[in-house]
């Protein structure tokens, strides 16, 4: 019988056929650990009696949800990391260089095949590289970082296959919504997301990363794309005869299986405050907004700010309402100020600030206040994300973002 895409790096990795269902222990390949969560995995690392990690080049230690510091507490988070990366000899830790999610990826941590784990759900991201990756609790690291394994029951996948050409201004965003929209917020709880049709293979990585990111938002337990040569360029490896493998076979049973024509697809939204509550952007026109956010680990990529500079280019962000950008890391932000997309965005009214999660985890940079209304780009919409309770939030690709911006309400590119 044949395998998806998720049994395969699964067998691969504990040497065994595995099916849906079964409980195995992995043999990680690499961990991140992101710095809202570094003292509950530090306590919880000696509480278990471990006294070194058990390889310290596994382990990646990034900091970015809590920089700059918004309140007194988050030093504590950055000494008590410091600290353990001394005492256990890491060097692969960023300090406000990005977005983990990015970061991962971007600084090649994470390689087609690989088995990753990161406390922080929306690690689901690196299946844009053929990699199984999840998001995991502070006990479950603690336990990994002492002894390099974990268990996990193996998922069963949902195929999602896209096919054709995706029209003007909808951009992947508009794709992994409306399958959200679809499949509902726990229309995947625990399966796995295998992607894949003619326009899957015309997508960019950055592409595939928004997708993979948001699997999640379906309650997904990961999500995977098979390796190509863009991964290859991408990761900087050589695909060998494993990793072209991992494709599902045609005979691989999968939970179900889902057909998009990318023809039938068009720019939509998520409406206050349920990340699967999709409208099209066209049944939205005219609503009146107060702020605009374009970033995060889901959409502050080279190309997702390309795409917000090109609506905007001659134009200006519409009075009283405010525009934010936040590349997703200092990479991004440097190759967006090379090609001249920066300047677009400032030139329009846009407020830069500095590659983190702050607006998106809401905790700086733009938080709202009752009665507000923002589009954004980032990946959940939920009461209180952004601000308090009373705020609501629009989730949208960087194009219409754009639009909207300049508009002062929501409006097609």
């Amino acid at each position: 019988m044949g395998q998806t895409v998720i049994e395969k790096i699964l067998s691969h990795n504990t040497g065994s056929l595995v099916k849906p269902g079964d409980i195995v222990t992995v043999s990680v390949d690499r961990v991140m650990i992101d710095d809202i969560m570094m003292p509950f995995i530090v306590d919880k690392f000696h509480e278990m009696g471990f006294g070194k990690v058990w390889d310290p080049d596994k382990v990646v230690m990034i900091y970015d949800h809590l920089v700059p510091s918004s309140q007194q507490d988050d030093v504590r988070h950055y000494k008590v990391g410091d600290q353990f990366a001394r005492e256990n000899g890491l060097e692969h830790v960023h300090r406000s260089d990005g977005i983990c999610h990015q970061l991962m990826t971007e600084e090649g941590y994470v390689k087609p095949g690989d088995v990753v784990f990161g406390t922080d759900s929306h690690t689901t991201t690196y299946g844009c590289v053929g990699a199984f990756s999840t998001g995991i609790g502070y006990t479950e690291m603690a336990a990994i970082l002492g002894t390099g394994n974990l268990w996990i029951k193996v998922p069963e996948t949902i195929k999602i296959v896209i096919d054709g050409q995706l029209p003007e201004h909808v951009m992947s965003k508009d794709v992994i919504l409306r399958i959200i929209g679809d499949l509902g917020a726990d229309g995947a709880t625990y399966k796995a997301l295998e992607f894949c049709g003619s326009t899957v293979e015309r997508m960019s990585i950055s592409s595939r990363m928004t997708m993979a990111n948001m699997a999640i938002e379906a309650g997904a337990k990961c999500a995977v794309f098979t390796p190509d040569g863009k991964t290859a360029q991408y990761c900087g490896t050589v695909l060998g005869e494993w990793e072209k493998s991992l494709v599902g076979d045609e005979d691989a049973v999968y939970d179900r299986i889902i057909t998009y024509h990318a023809d039938d697809l068009e720019p939509v939204m998520a409406c206050p405050s349920q990340v699967d509550k999709i409208q099209a952007v066209s049944q939205l026109e005219g609503t009146v907004i107060d702020q605009v956010f374009i970033g995060s680990c889901t959409n502050g990529r080279l190309e997702d700010l390309q795409a917000a500079a090109k609506v905007l280019e001659g134009k200006k962000v519409a009075p009283y309402v405010k525009l934010i950008v936040t590349p997703a890391s200092r990479k991004v932000y440097q190759e967006a100020c090379a090609c001249g997309a920066i300047k677009t965005l400032m030139e329009a009214g846009a407020i830069l600030t500095h590659p983190g999660c702050g607006l998106c985890c809401g905790r700086a940079g733009g938080i709202l206040c009752d009665g507000e209304r923002v589009v954004a780009t980032n990946n959940r919409n939920f009461l209180g994300r952004m601000g308090t309770s009373k705020v609501e939030i629009y989730l949208a690709s960087p194009a219409v973002a754009a639009a909207c911006a300049a508009a002062g309400k929501i409006v097609l590119p």
